[in-house]
């Protein structure tokens, strides 16, 4: 791309960073900058369906690329992906500024003097929609002079309490309607972190069929009906469909599957088909059906209701092939119960998984509910973010909460978050995904097991280095131990090496007794046994501990029918943890000899560390670790 400093740049709309959200600015890249002969802070013109100013940040990107937040593409008129022409601006301090509220969320009564604090230094132009941490969004309606201005201590900023006019608001793109169970929340893809794969996605299937239906027809295929998004709870699935609503210019109709439940005979039935029908006549239109399994469970003969209710939503989703301009996303925390005939083609075409964010993820959602928030030199969020393994978006949103408060408490009058707020907001707040199997940072380390010098080391290097060391596994073509089993007598101390080497390491460690897996039931063992290791899978990088696991593991084909079926379930899940290489698997016993073969061979619980019982030197050290907080006497 080569130009004259005065010739606009062609430029490609892509979404903020997480903390440029609200901020007015937009990230050019570096060769865009020389171009357009632009510095940081510098103002720049973007012109969409129409016109709006924003403040040169620079940006990493390679491409022709342009980086700006939902405020600032409503203003322009355009959405992610659109081609935008930027150009370099002149901007006049501002005499005076008009706002009016966006919409009903929005303060309508504070003072423009107040407003005025908030927006200093901030570029503005005449239908440029503005996001105001702690007000709200409201719409610049007039200025003084005309065109792009920059607010100063000197500008006096008026606010008109009265709600503005998307249609007279200066910016292309409107809000979209929503219906009675939804709302137009303003959520955007800025307030989404960790899920920008998942997003694309989601966007591919929703968007495109709704904006450029032409597409498919040119290709000769049906656009995508159906989306359903399933995951953990707290990971993020409504938030998504809200953003997608919010960014398109559709209608919005939002249910939630129990509330369609009634206790009326056809009521339920009429209450999906009044919101396809509010849908089809609102067209182009987004249909959100969250919890869906609550009223998609697959069907049985005694569940009448049910199945009808199914019945129905399968007839009204093969009656969207005549309409192609609405779209339904389902959301459900257990897609497993949803009905298999919704989950083919031509109802629900793809299955996109939430799934638990990684660390890089979890920064971008820390990056999201930390972005208004005063935070102190000391606050490291990348060591946060390090030290929430297996937290949702939802919990990361309750631990920014909780420092916040205990800032609060600490300190009413500064107002300031530190890290210690943080590391007390740590201490309260654990991941929802792991709740119901004990999931814990234990604090115990190798200083406290006394003796076993050769089990520790062994476990160093069978644990400790793959999780802390993986690239260099990964560069070696060397795969790490996928499960150890930590065998000897009672009482040697297994457990508590299982639990020190989790402490060493920092990660999730879940321990489950052998016995309490076992269920008189039929299928209820296997069931929580894929739970456990799911679940650890999400949360991962973590250790699964299996205590006693000769009590869930026994040899088969001596005739107990159970036990072969949860030995047969383990191993599968050992196999599948075999691909998974920040998932460790611990076990221990004290009768190696009543183990399945099978479940000893290399790739499942394949090396196996002696826990002997202590010789002499052993028993001093452990009476040492025992005795070290203790005043002995000097004849002891």
């Amino acid at each position: 791309m080569c130009m004259s400093s005065d010739s606009p740049a062609e430029l490609r709309i892509e979404g903020a960073r997480k903390r440029d959200a609200g901020r007015g600015i937009a990230r050019l890249p570096g060769h865009v900058q020389s171009d357009l002969g632009v510095l940081s802070g510098d103002p720049v013109i973007i012109e969409g369906d129409a016109l709006t100013v924003a403040k040169v940040w620079p940006g990493e990107d390679e491409g022709d690329v342009v980086r700006v937040d939902a405020d600032t593409r409503a203003s322009a008129g355009v959405t992610i992906g659109d081609t935008v022409s930027v150009r370099r601006g002149s901007v006049e301090t501002a005499r005076s500024v008009t706002l009016q509220p966006s919409d009903d969320h929005a303060d309508a009564g504070t003072s423009g003097d107040c407003l005025g604090e908030r927006l200093a230094d901030r570029l503005l132009r005449a239908g440029k929609r503005v996001q105001i941490e702690g007000f709200g969004t409201y719409v610049v309606t007039d200025t003084s002079p005309t065109g792009s201005v920059r607010v100063s201590g000197s500008t006096a900023v008026t606010l008109d309490p009265e709600v503005a006019d998307p249609d007279e608001s200066g910016g292309g793109t409107s809000e979209p309607e929503s219906g009675p169970t939804g709302d137009g929340t303003g959520v955007t893809y800025e307030d989404i972190g960790g899920l920008d794969s998942e997003l694309d996605l989601v966007r591919e299937t929703v968007e495109l069929p709704l904006s450029e239906p032409e597409l498919f027809a040119r290709l000769g295929v049906e656009p995508p009906k159906g989306v359903l998004l399933y995951g953990p709870p707290g990971t993020g699935k409504t938030l998504i469909a809200r953003a997608v609503a919010s960014e398109v210019d559709a209608y919005f109709e939002a249910i939630s599957g129990p509330e369609v439940v009634s206790k009326y005979k056809g009521e339920s039935e009429q209450r999906l088909r009044d919101a396809f029908e509010r849908a089809a006549e609102n067209a182009p239109a987004i249909l959100f059906l969250d919890e869906i399994d609550s009223i998609a469970g697959s069907r049985d003969e005694d569940a009448d209701m049910e199945n009808r209710v199914v019945a129905q939503l399968l007839t009204l989703m093969d009656g969207l092939d005549q309409r192609e301009d609405v779209v339904v996303v389902g959301a459900t925390n257990r897609v497993d119960a949803v009905d298999p005939a919704l989950r083919r083609g031509g109802r629900f075409d793809r299955e996109i998984e939430i799934g638990v964010p990684d660390e890089t993820g979890r920064r971008e959602i820390l990056d999201v509910h930390t972005r208004a928030m005063p935070l102190a030199d000391n606050v490291d969020l990348d060591r946060v973010a390090g030290g929430t393994h297996g937290f949702v978006g939802a919990d990361i949103a309750s631990l920014a909460r909780e420092a916040a408060l205990a800032a609060l408490r600490r300190d009413p009058e500064e107002l300031q978050v530190t890290r210690g707020d943080f590391q007390r907001a740590l201490a309260n707040v654990e991941p929802s995904a792991m709740r119901e199997y004990v999931a814990e940072s234990p604090t115990e380390t190798f200083a406290d097991v006394g003796g076993l010098a050769g089990p520790r080391r062994e476990l160093r290097e069978a644990v400790e280095w793959p999780l802390q060391y993986g690239p260099l596994f990964e560069a070696a073509a060397t795969d790490p131990h996928s499960g150890i089993l930590l065998y000897g007598p009672p009482g040697t101390g297994k457990t508590l090496l299982a639990r020190a080497i989790a402490g060493e390491t920092g990660v999730n460690f879940v321990s489950v007794a052998g016995p309490e897996v076992l269920d008189r039931y039929v299928g209820e063992s296997e069931a929580a046994i894929r739970e456990l290791f799911e679940r650890a899978r999400q949360t991962a990088p973590a250790i699964v501990f299996l205590d006693e696991v000769d009590a869930i593991a026994n040899r088969r084909g001596e005739g107990y029918e159970v036990a072969e079926r949860v030995v047969s379930q383990l191993l599968t899940e050992l196999d599948r943890a075999a691909d998974h290489p920040s998932l460790v698997v611990l076990a221990a016993t004290n009768r190696k000899e009543v183990l399945d073969p099978a479940l000893l061979r290399p790739g499942r619980l394949e090396r196996h560390v002696e826990v002997p019982g202590p010789d002499e030197a052993a028993r001093r050290e452990i009476l040492a670790v025992h005795t070290r907080e203790r005043p002995l006497a000097d004849d002891v």
